[in-house]
């Protein structure tokens, strides 16, 4: 059995009846400083191929922190979504393409963001645990009849649906698009919105600034970096068909920070040069993955890419606060299975702490120009895992709308990209420091990766 210290979490099928009731196009509530007709310039950054998505999270809200005394809920959000369309109101426009096939933020004749007002007839208990992300919660994402995957082009940028349940509780199921703003960025524009929605007035802290031309190309583009990240390799392994072919399920785990500290403390690397917890849990995850799948053969490289925020290395200039786009840049390591399923997992973290630590000024700029010589067409799949570390989102704190802070605060469904794993946030009453992991498998390989990730039994 599982010590205390590493938990999966059993998640509950529901089907969750909805009715949509309203749909509204939100406008901006007053005058903002761009005509129809007028375009505002995407970076590369914005324009990655694996920014050109939505990124669907859920907030779930009790009913005992309601006042039925005063205005509805969906009013109350979509008059302040209104209010806080005026200083993002790029969020409001539409992405259309340029020459190269290259992004733009478009205001014509349709604008705004949209509302989607919906009810169900089951309660918020019966949903069952809230704590880790659910692909049941579907429903509770507004999505278009018929849309197509990953779709951008002319949606709005915002769309939000307010579900109502029978015991008073409510969700909002937001997606914003990934092209616009990074996690850092999206957690600033739910803090103003829901900031707003909470005190009634238009409360922006700090300013949003745009400034996305302080990413232009060089001219000319200079590509110091060989960007692994972007390079199209040929699966030549099982571990995709594995995936793909056989229906992955979701599955969560629970990892306390005594967990966190014990791995970091074993996976040093032997240069003494010391790693983070990410990088011990990140090398750990990737070592179990593989080891759960299969993989074959030995000899095949495999990838570990994740995104680092770059924030904090821009000097030449510095970014200027309230800049809410993308500042990421993707770093990427390899490793032969053989390496990863019977090397020494210290060698595993120094080569994520190395690709971590690749990421400098220089490294964005030489990302941007690359992008720009050769824009990747299709997200590429092979061989590879993605972590996606949400831990350091503020998102519990940031998505109060003045009816306390949300029940859970995340993502749904990773199903339909299995090879994203995403670490997240223990909801925000926990200080304890656990965190949620959350990565595809097929059925039958997730006791053999719950073994892995316990270190081949060391704690048992």
């Amino acid at each position: 059995m599982a010590p205390a210290w590493v938990e999966e979490l059993h998640l509950h099928h529901v089907t969750i009846p909805v009715t949509i009731d309203k749909m509204y196009s939100v406008m901006p509530s007053t005058p903002i400083p761009v005509k129809q007709g007028e375009s505002l310039y995407l970076s590369n950054l914005d324009d990655m191929i694996g920014a050109r998505v939505f990124t669907p999270t859920v907030y779930f809200y009790q009913s005992e922190n309601i006042d039925p005394s005063k205005k509805p809920i969906t009013k109350i959000l979509r008059y302040a979504l209104g209010d806080v369309l005026v200083p993002y109101y790029p969020l409001s426009g539409r992405l259309r393409e340029t020459k190269n096939g290259k992004l733009q933020v478009f205001f014509g004749p349709k604008q705004g963001a949209l509302m989607v007002e919906a009810r169900s007839d089951i309660a918020l208990v019966e949903l069952g645990d809230l704590t880790a992300p659910n692909p049941s919660w579907e429903p509770l994402i507004f999505k278009f009849p018929n849309e197509e995957q990953y779709k951008v082009l002319d949606m709005p940028l915002v769309i939000a649906q307010v579900t109502l349940f029978r015991c008073g509780g409510f969700s909002i199921g937001l997606r914003l698009c990934h092209c616009i703003c990074d996690g850092l960025g999206a957690m600033q524009f739910l803090g103003a919105w829901a900031a707003t929605a909470r005190t009634g007035t238009l409360v922006i802290d700090p300013k949003p600034c745009w400034d996305r031309e302080m990413f232009r190309p060089r001219d000319p583009p200079m590509v110091t970096f060989p960007h692994m990240e972007f390079m199209r390799i040929e699966e030549g392994s099982n571990l995709t068909m594995t995936l793909w072919q056989t229906k992955p399920v979701q599955k969560c785990y629970r990892i306390k920070r005594e967990f966190q500290n014990c791995v970091k403390t074993l996976a040093q690397p032997f240069d003494a040069a010391g790693c983070t917890t990410f990088d011990a849990m990140a090398a750990l995850i990737w070592r179990s993955w593989v080891k759960a799948l299969d993989v074959r053969p030995l000899d095949y490289h495999l990838r570990l890419t994740f995104s680092v925020n770059a924030r904090q290395k821009l000097k030449n200039p510095p970014l200027r606060e309230g800049f809410y786009g993308n500042v990421v840049c993707v770093a990427c390591t390899t490793s032969t299975v053989s390496d990863l399923v019977h090397g020494q997992l210290p060698k595993t973290t120094r080569l994520v702490r190395e690709a971590r630590q690749s990421v400098s000024e220089e490294y964005l700029r030489s990302t941007v120009d690359y992008v720009e010589l050769d824009r990747p067409r299709q997200l590429e799949f092979g061989g590879k895992l993605t972590i996606t570390q949400w831990t350091r989102f503020s998102i519990y704190k940031c998505a109060d709308f003045g009816w306390g802070r949300p029940l859970y605060a995340g993502p749904i469904d990773l199903t339909p990209t299995p090879q994203v794993c995403v670490f997240l946030p223990e909801g925000e009453a926990d200080c304890s420091g656990s965190m949620i992991v959350c990565i595809c498998l097929p059925d039958s390989a997730s006791h053999k990766f719950t073994q892995a990730l316990l270190l081949d039994s060391m704690f048992t």
